[in-house]
């Protein structure tokens, strides 16, 4: 394990991710634009749709996924398809959409998981692009029709204000379609590496109806598309990925001083990329903080014996709980988790105000006074299993009833999963309870005897994507590291 750790710690860069159909589709429909890069993506797409008609993750199912994806590939190929089959193809997509949303209100309107990034802002542009293309049928009455009432109400929050690579609509600016750009401020909205919000598909929307043929945001596409075609949701996204390897593996106390000297230059990447009272975003060339990537960081930093200024976590914080960006629409469980384990680590104690508000905030949300779910990961297990880590020895009435939840939802092979057994999940669980076992909690030792055996045997990629962006997608290396970490804490258990 040893060895593979060292590996993994040697490939930490601008970020390894799964492709997604819905980016690669953006990126499809520049074929006046690049020919390249279209070919390429559109060979992509028709490679990678799914068995049932749709497009996006093959085995995760999730509503909001499938549909952004399979609209945004079935109009790409209406733009550029060049044969017959990429027609039938897109026959095969309307009848899976149509499935898919036919029965769709109670998933795409109630689900716990919450819908993907952008997704009330994007689908109805798609939906309004494809009805002009008469791909679909008038969608008002619709599922997808009355997504445009959900896009009115978020644009209201922007409240005049023009969308610039400082605002998290950046990251969606492809919902302005080709008739809104008023609300974009052009030029102030790209990064400087090119991209708008370090997004493909944003990017290649700017490329094609802003301002067409743009030589940084093609020169960042060709870039990172990869050499099948695809693209994946976000890239780079170089703070989020060292900071949750080293979160994973600051869980572990006795590294030898080879590895320890692996960490450092993260560390030091990540102390370089830390700004005072502000915080740090998901890489050092975005231009928006944001408290998760800002508390994950503060919290690895101290284990590392780096310790920043605890005011700028602290500058996240509201009324009733910890904000991941300004102007967001709906809190999330796991950027308060991790401000708690930042809050912690900064020597708070749990009587501390800003620690209660955390707490009250988190059992408010709690399901069945056992788990959490989050918006940016599609299982429980991986919300839940960080409330435990963070909460353990400090807030234990919190998550006493998680644990057991855990150890009862355990499957009988050893593995733990949402809506099927995976490596990502199980480990997280492992994490979760051996971390439980160090603060004096009890766990039975079949349990993890039972995980551990599972876990060796199925730690190999690929991993099912989980992690919810414009669709599903999974950090390669942050996965790798949480197996890597979990199997490694067991081995001194």
């Amino acid at each position: 394990m040893k060895e593979q750790i060292h590996q993994l710690l040697h490939n930490v860069g601008p970020g390894k991710m799964s492709n997604l159909a819905y980016d690669t589709a953006w990126v499809a429909r520049l074929g006046e634009i690049d020919w390249g890069l279209s070919s390429q993506a559109l060979n992509w797409l028709c490679e990678n749709q799914l068995p049932d008609g749709s497009w996006g993750a093959e085995k995760s199912f999730y509503y909001h996924d499938r549909v952004i994806s399979t609209l945004a590939a079935m109009i790409a190929l209406t733009y550029h398809g060049r044969r017959a089959q990429d027609k039938k193809q897109i026959e095969k997509g309307l009848l899976a959409l149509e499935k898919i949303t036919s029965g769709a209100t109670k998933g795409l309107q109630a689900d716990l998981n919450g819908a993907t990034v952008g997704f009330e802002m994007i689908v109805p542009t798609l939906v309004a692009e494809a009805e002009r293309l008469d791909l679909i049928q008038r969608q008002a009455e619709s599922i997808l029709g009355q997504l445009s009432e959900q896009r009115k109400i978020k644009l209201g929050l922007l409240k005049g204000k023009m969308i610039n690579r400082h605002i998290t609509a950046a990251f969606s600016t492809e919902m302005a379609g080709k008739d809104g750009q008023d609300m974009l401020d052009i030029d102030n909205l790209q990064e400087i590496n090119g991209s708008i919000g370090h997004s493909p598909s944003a990017t290649a929307y700017h490329a094609l109806f802003v301002n067409p043929g743009d030589k940084a945001a093609l020169s960042y596409l060709n870039k990172y598309v990869d050499g099948g075609g695809g693209v994946p949701d976000l890239i780079p996204f170089d703070v989020f990925e060292a900071s949750w390897v080293l979160w994973n593996f600051s869980l572990i106390k006795n590294w030898d001083n080879q590895i320890k000297s692996l960490f450092q230059p993260l560390i030091e990447f990540l102390k370089q990329g830390w700004n005072p009272n502000k915080g740090i975003g998901l890489s050092v060339g975005y231009s928006i903080p944001d408290c998760d990537d800002t508390s994950v960081v503060y919290e690895v930093l101290s284990r590392f014996g780096e310790p920043m200024d605890i005011n700028t976590v602290l500058a996240f914080e509201e009324n009733e709980h910890f904000r991941t960006y300004y102007l967001e629409a709906n809190s999330s469980n796991s950027v308060n988790i991790h401000a708690l384990g930042a809050l912690r680590q900064a020597g708070m104690n749990s009587a501390s105000p800003s620690v209660q508000k955390v707490l009250s905030f988190l059992k408010k949300k709690q399901i069945a006074n056992a788990y959490w779910f989050d918006k940016w990961n599609l299982s429980a297990y991986y919300t839940t299993s960080h409330a435990i880590i963070a909460s353990a020895g400090f807030a234990n009435e919190l998550v006493a009833p998680s644990v057991e939840w855990i150890i009862s939802t355990q499957r009988e092979d050893g593995s733990w999963g949402w809506q099927f057994p995976t490596a990502e999940e199980t480990a997280y669980c492992l994490q979760a309870l051996i971390m439980w076992l160090h603060q004096g909690g009890k766990v039975p030792k079949t349990t993890l005897q039972k995980a551990v055996m599972w876990l060796a045997d199925h730690m190999e990629p690929p991993y099912p994507p989980l992690w919810i962006g414009k669709g599903l997608y999974t950090p390669e290396l942050v996965v790798r590291s949480a197996i890597l970490s979990a199997l490694f804490l067991a081995e001194y258990e």
